[in-house]
């Protein structure tokens, strides 16, 4: 009988919202008592769920009918990140045509990066259009994947390994390339890794944390119109 209420349990959404839950917070309860970037909080999280689902030899898709339910918020919690860039409207107002140029600048080379890269290893045409859109909040770089013929699910996967490695590696490169300026590392880090490596831009500062906010949804707005451009520009000079 117990077997057959855990079956019935793992089967319902509560399973995957409360294993999300927990193995977040246990991510976030070492990150506090370890303070390294190396263990990122979604780092931690992500890395117990799938050793939990691998251990108990649970379906991905039965987690996820859950999951689902978590990704629903994708949206409205990106949303949230306008807060602290209304506390620092004047310094977007101030700086306005440096922050967009740095921001352009970013977005044409995290995509080109990786159609050439992508060239120069082979890949297919299809898993290079799902990796373009790997620095963009997840709502938007699922959109843009479907325009240009990529494939979701491995969109996805990019964007939550490009937002980890951004959150850990970022401050890290920033500093060895003595980036100092406030302003310019919240633009790299929200450039480069989205929604995830803000969350670590606001540890930083205020000011990093709302630049990196704003850089979110820039990002995601250039990347839409810059992204089929691009690819047919480079398949074109192919």
């Amino acid at each position: 009988m117990q077997a057959g209420f855990l079956n019935e349990f793992v089967n319902t959404p509560l399973f995957g919202i409360l294993l999300s839950l927990v193995a977040f917070q246990i991510g976030t309860l070492l990150y506090k008592k370890v303070r390294s970037s190396v263990f990122n909080p979604l780092l931690v999280s992500f890395v117990l769920v799938i050793f939990f689902l691998l251990y108990f030899r649970i379906d991905f898709e039965t987690y996820n009918v859950g999951g689902d339910y978590i990704s629903f918020f994708l949206g409205p919690a990106t949303v949230v990140l306008a807060v602290p860039l209304y506390k620092k409207i004047q310094l977007l107002k101030s700086d306005a045509l440096p922050i967009i140029t740095g921001i352009s600048a970013g977005c044409i080379a995290g995509i080109s990066s990786i159609v050439i890269f992508s060239s120069l290893f082979g890949l297919d045409e299809v898993i290079t259009n799902s990796l373009v859109p790997k620095s963009v909040t997840t709502p938007i770089g699922i959109e843009i994947s479907k325009q240009i013929g990529g494939l979701p699910a491995i969109t996805v996967a990019a964007i939550i390994v490009t937002g980890i490695i951004g959150a850990v590696l970022g401050p890290f490169i920033c500093r060895c390339l003595r980036i100092n300026d406030s302003v310019a590392v919240g633009i790299a880090i929200g450039t480069a890794s989205h929604a995830l490596g803000t969350t670590r831009a606001i540890e930083l500062g205020e000011t990093e944390g709302a630049m990196s906010g704003l850089a979110i949804g820039i990002a995601g707005l250039i990347t839409v119109f810059l992204a089929p451009l691009l690819l047919y520009l480079f398949s074109f000079m192919s």
